[in-house]
Order: C-alpha cells, then structure tokens, then sequence
C-alpha cells in the first residue's frame, strides 16, 4: 500500500480509534510492507479476545513476526483450518511439537488446500501414510559378473537437485507437466480426499538432444521427490530371470522411499512391441515392466514413472494404456524464444560472452536442438582459446568464433523429424502423433 495513503489512513484512525476494521486494514499493510513495529504498535492497546476470524490471523501474524507465540496463541480463540496452521506454527516455535503436529493434521484434513510440504518436514507429519515402513530384500546377485555398482547407484541417487529454471524452453511443457504432475505430488492430501491417485507413467518423446533427460530431473525436483535414473545396465542380465528381478527391486526401492520418480531414458530397450522380439526372455521382461506399472499387487501411490523414448512407435502398445504411460508429452525442439534462453544460459559466465548477439545465433539455427547448441557454444569457445594460446594472452569469445562455429555446425533434428513426419502420417492411431503433426505444420517446410 502506498505510504501517503497508509499515513491518510492513520489520521483518520486517529479521529475514530474504535474502528477496529480500518485498525487491521492499516495493521495488515503494515505487516505485508515487513514494518512489524508499527503492526505491533497498533495493537497494543488491543482487546484480543474479541477479534473475529478475519483479525485473529493477522494479529497473530504479527505476533510470530516479533516473536511472541504465547501473545499469538492468546490470540486466536477460533479454530478454522487457517487459523490452526497459525496456531500449529506458535506451538512450534514454543517447541511443543506434539501440539503444533496435531493442530496442523487437523487444520489439513479440514482443508487440503492448506497443506505445506516443507513445514510438515519441520513436524515430522505424515499426512499421507507411505509404505516406507515396508522392507525391501534386494537380491544380490552372486552367480555372475555383474557388477552391484550400477544397483547401488539406483538405490542413492545423486543428491543434486534441479528443478524447471534450470531447463531452458519448453514453457508449455513445464505448465503442462506442473498441472498434471506437480500439482498432486505437491497437495497430496487434496487429491487423496478426492480419491485421486498420484503418480502414475508419463512417455516422453522426441528427437535426441532436446531435454527430456533434462526435464525428468527438473521434474523430480519441483515435485520434491526422489530421483531414481535407470540405464539399460541396471536391467538388462545374461541371467533368465535376473533382469525381472532387478526392475522388481528398482520399484519396490521406490515404493518404500515415495514420493519417487523412476525414470528410464532409452525405454524401448525394455518396453519394445513383443512381436518384434523372438527371444522368449525379452517378451517376460516386457511383461514383467507392465505388471510392476499396473501395482496391482504393491502399491504405486507417490511413485511417478517418467520414460524418455526417441522411437515411440517401437514402444510395445500395451504400455499406452490408461494407468500406465497414459500421458504422453512431445519434446520439440526449442523454437526461437526458447533458443535465445538457452544460449543465454550457455554463454553465462564466460569470458566475452556478454558481447555475443544472442538474437542472431537464435535466428540462424532453426531445428537446433538444445545439445546442437551446445556444441555450436563449445565449438565457438573452442575457437576462442585457440586465439588465446595463439596470442599468449586471453581472448575473450566473440561474434566471430561463433560465425565460424556456425559454418561447421548443423542440426541433428531433421532425420528424426523426417521418420516421424511418416508415422504421423500413415500411423497416427487414436491421434498419438498430432503434435508431432501440430508442430510439423507450424515449422516444418
């Protein structure tokens, strides 16, 4: 609120003192200006008992704000569901946890909405039960070579996190994947109380290089959730019946630590169409990936399954259906605004880099994907250090070392946009390739 109508507003409280709605109407702007002393000024003088739902959280706000729970908890006479998220908080910073726990359980199965996944850690408040009481019995495997390595790195994923700022482009995507994904993993107990289950498979598909590795991560971050990357390695066995076991225990491990996202990059290595295999093994394997999504006798609530293809038509059809990879999202290459963000990112920090005209590279490389950006970049910086030893001094990059990056540097998209053009065409069954189509119509020449 502007001040010279906050200062207008205090004269004339000052010729009515008992207007208490005008009083919380200047407390509150004070409060949310971050001018907690003058807040707390005006409500000295105050009798708390007698505050409705409306003031009792702002005048609490307050309190908390300068560090008075017990004034906060006299406060608040009322227990709606906002008002006990409140109470809970003054609770926990008199650290009596026990209190600010069962408040906050109550004020959430009153409203969903409410729920705040951060300071339910604080409280070691499980809302939504999960099964990570279960024990997983993860085989170890002894009558072969295999090395556990490539288990153990599945079981401890890397504790790095990224989340959509970290992914250039694909802003449709990411509005996309944050209300269908997101959103449910974020406010559990909501889609709980309407039945809804959270998790499920997701199939994401393009031409190489243009994220979908990248988004599934950033996906797993936004959602909070553990990161599980699965490789052909951490399946595939010489043994019969090893490479089964091995998926059983990569999804049991997720089920016991939700939420989780498991995701496969190169998923058609496991998930190919069975008539195309003549090895009995790969066809249980198969198998064997569809009853694991199906959870029908473990359950999948809080596990998310994110799979990244390039070829979507070698995907066997029996994982489209409904409650398996039943989402699909097409990763396109990055269009122009997306380009100028990723070379953005690309040159941050680099010496010179703030000289390049981000909008020409963008212009001129249509049908790049972000990885031939990439290589357009390191190339170009390549250039630049050559100069460097050359002169025995730092040369910073310039438009020039990216000019001739340019000349050397083409996109690997069109070969991959060539061989969906065709299936989109002659084998769009139920419509799986319109975007491909969408997009082809709108970029394509």
């Amino acid at each position: 609120m502007d001040k010279n109508l906050l200062h207008s507003l205090e004269i004339a409280l000052s010729q009515s003192p008992e207007n208490l709605h005008l009083r919380f109407t200047i407390v509150q702007a004070y409060f949310e200006n971050n001018e907690l002393e003058r807040a707390y000024e005006l409500l000295k003088d105050i009798e708390l008992g007698t505050l409705d739902q409306i003031q009792q959280p702002i005048a609490a706000k307050v309190f908390l704000a300068m560090e008075q729970p017990e004034t906060a908890l006299q406060t608040l006479t009322l227990t709606t569901p906002d008002i006990n998220i409140i109470r809970s908080q003054a609770y926990n910073a008199l650290n009596d946890l026990v209190s600010a726990k069962a408040y906050y359980e109550q004020a959430i199965s009153d409203n969903p909405a409410l729920e705040d996944l951060e300071y339910a850690k604080i409280l070691r408040s499980d809302i939504i039960p999960s099964p990570a009481d279960k024990k997983v019995k993860l085989r170890v495997i002894s009558n072969d070579d295999t090395d556990t390595i490539e288990v153990t790195r599945v079981i401890h994923p890397p504790k790095d996190t990224i989340t959509f700022d970290d992914v250039g482009g694909l802003d449709q995507v990411k509005k996309q994947i944050r209300k269908k994904i997101i959103t449910p993993f974020q406010k559990p107990s909501l889609f709980s109380k309407f039945r809804k289950k959270i998790g499920g498979g997701i199939l994401l598909y393009g031409p190489p290089g243009c994220g979908k590795t990248l988004l599934a991560r950033a996906t797993a971050g936004e959602c909070n959730a553990t990161f599980y990357n699965v490789v052909i390695s951490d399946i595939l066995d010489m043994y019969i019946g090893e490479s089964e076991r091995k998926l059983h225990a990569i999804f049991e491990q997720a089920r016991a630590n939700t939420p989780a996202v498991i995701f496969f990059d190169e998923i058609e290595a496991l998930a190919a169409k069975r008539q195309h295999t003549r090895e009995a093994t790969s066809s249980k394997l198969v198998s064997q990936f569809l009853s694991e999504l199906d959870g029908f006798a473990q359950d999948n609530q809080g596990v998310l399954v994110l799979g990244a293809t390039n070829v979507p038509w070698a995907i066997d059809p029996a994982f489209r259906r409904p409650g398996r990879f039943d989402r699909v999202v097409f990763i396109a290459p990055p269009d122009q605004a997306a380009r100028v963000e990723i070379i953005k990112g690309l040159l941050k920090d680099r010496p010179g880099g703030e000289s390049i005209n981000v909008e020409k590279i963008a212009n001129q490389t249509s049908g790049f994907s972000g990885a031939d950006l990439m290589n357009l970049i390191e190339s170009a910086v390549d250039e630049a250090i050559d100069d460097s030893i050359a002169n025995g001094l730092e040369v910073p990059l310039n438009q020039n070392h990216v000019n001739g990056a340019m000349n050397i540097s083409k996109p690997t998209t069109l070969e991959w946009l060539t061989m969906a053009r065709n299936y989109a065409k002659y084998a769009n069954d139920a419509g799986q390739y319109d975007e491909v189509m969408a997009f082809l119509k709108k970029y394509g020449k």
